[in-house]
């Protein structure tokens, strides 16, 4: 076993089994990642067909939103205790559901277009994000077991390109002028076949460790390494909920929710709105894939910088992610021109995903451990999109009250608040080993 500072060396098996691995998970995540941001394309066409306005279609973010977020709060110690595997695929079958279900509302004439149909939208859209809470606590639960600490700087890299595929398959499929043309309920059927398909191969090929897949014992050196305790719910909540690390970063991820769900459910409607294009326009589909092709160099950006100018250190990068995020909103509250309001949606989508798969994606693997990774990839989601549940309804009212002038300044200040935590824990690192001070941040 390499020693704690030295990079591990990996077998041909292993790296080959890794790889199968994280790409049938990830794929697996892309896809749910889709059926849950396939809402934004339907934004508008909700208000159009049922005359609904932006408060009202916003009530629908904040309700499943807000669960989300609860929910990952809960769902992270029972997706350690069950494996990664297995809350993947529970999270996979109730996404493909409520999905489905999602769209089949539009048939549902008895429901009419008024509270009825709104209240059953909501709470289907509800239940999906509900099950959608398991899925990064489950990447991020399978993926610790299998990366060493000093492999997931670039594991970031990878965790943030899944998310960003995922938001590419929502583009490319969902915003052609074929899927366009359909009726906005195809918008949730598509994606839900997709979820169940890649819930199949979730099945067959994925496996919680190296040791499940036949490889033998990996310890990654993280925040846990050396401990035998049994893994309860007490445990976990124990390692995670009483480190001032952890609880720092998810006050941080309360503010990245508040810019990321602010920014991507209300950017196809304000392109829409402001900027007079639909979403099948060329101009749309082009700068919506240079956006998503921004994040995953966000990601890559993010994990290298981590790694390798850093030391391995999480918050100085995701500092950068929300200065960026600062500067690029700025621009879009003045809206010099369509030009720059599209170069700063490109910047921005970046630094959100170096914020993301710092604090989320990686910082949870570090300062969770591989035994206790799903609780706090569950505080830290989960409290980001608790934040991110304020710009549903919140939202909707403030640029039904004021436009869409309050929308960019509106999220600047949570930017700035999340830089200034990521100052204090500039040389915050996860100790492991059975003597290590849980909660300790050590600089070198």
């Amino acid at each position: 076993m390499a020693a704690v500072h030295d990079r591990p060396v990996h077998t041909r098996e292993f790296r080959v089994r890794r790889t199968q691995n994280w790409l049938v998970l990830g794929l697996t995540y892309a896809a749910m990642y889709m059926a849950r941001y396939n809402f934004p394309l339907a934004n508008k066409a909700l208000s159009d067909t049922y005359g609904w306005d932006k408060a009202q279609v916003g009530t629908i973010i904040s309700m499943a939103t807000l669960l989300y977020g609860v929910a990952a709060l809960f769902n992270g110690p029972i997706a350690d205790r069950l494996g990664g595997r297995r809350a993947m695929l529970i999270g996979a079958c109730g996404a493909f559901v409520f999905n489905l279900m999602f769209g089949l509302g539009a048939y549902l004439g008895v429901l009419g277009t008024g509270p009825l149909l709104l209240g059953y939208l909501a709470t289907t859209w509800t239940l999906n994000m509900y099950f959608q809470s398991y899925s990064a606590l489950a990447l991020i639960k399978v993926n610790s077991g299998w990366f060493h600490v000093h492999e997931r700087g670039v594991f970031s890299a990878i965790f943030g390109s899944v998310i960003q595929s995922g938001r590419f398959l929502v583009f490319l499929l969902l915003a052609t002028p074929f899927v366009i043309a359909l009726p906005w309920q195809w918008r949730f059927f598509i994606p839900a076949g997709i979820v169940a398909m890649m819930a199949f191969f979730t099945f067959l090929v994925v496996q919680d460790s190296p040791k499940e897949a036949g490889l033998g014992d990996f310890d990654p050196q993280d925040a846990t390494s050396g401990e035998t305790e049994k893994i309860t719910l007490s445990y976990v909540a124990r390692r995670v909920f009483t480190n001032p690390v952890t609880i720092t970063i998810a006050v941080a991820e309360f503010c990245t929710g508040l810019v990321r769900q602010g920014f991507e459910h209300w950017f196809p409607r304000y392109m829409q709105e402001v900027q007079h294009l639909n979403l099948d326009s060329p101009i749309f589909q082009r700068n919506a894939l240079v956006i998503v092709a921004a994040g995953i160099l966000g990601a890559f950006i993010a994990g290298y910088m981590s790694d390798w100018v850093f030391g391995h250190r999480r918050p100085p990068v995701a500092f950068v992610g929300y200065a960026l995020q600062i500067a690029s909103l700025a621009v879009v509250w003045r809206a010099p021109s369509m030009e720059a309001v599209i170069v700063a949606f490109v910047v921005n989508s970046m630094a959100i995903s170096m914020v993301h798969s710092m604090l989320s994606g990686t910082a949870s693997m570090d300062f969770g451990g591989k035994r206790a990774a799903a609780t706090a990839a569950g505080l830290f989601d989960g409290m980001q999109y608790v934040g991110g549940s304020f710009v549903g309804f919140g939202m909707g009212w403030l640029l039904e009250r004021f436009g869409w002038g309050v929308w960019g300044p509106s999220m600047i200040g949570f930017a700035g608040v999340g830089a200034v935590l990521m100052l204090f824990l500039w040389n915050a690192r996860p100790r492991g080993g059975t003597h290590a001070q849980r909660g300790s941040a050590s600089a070198h």
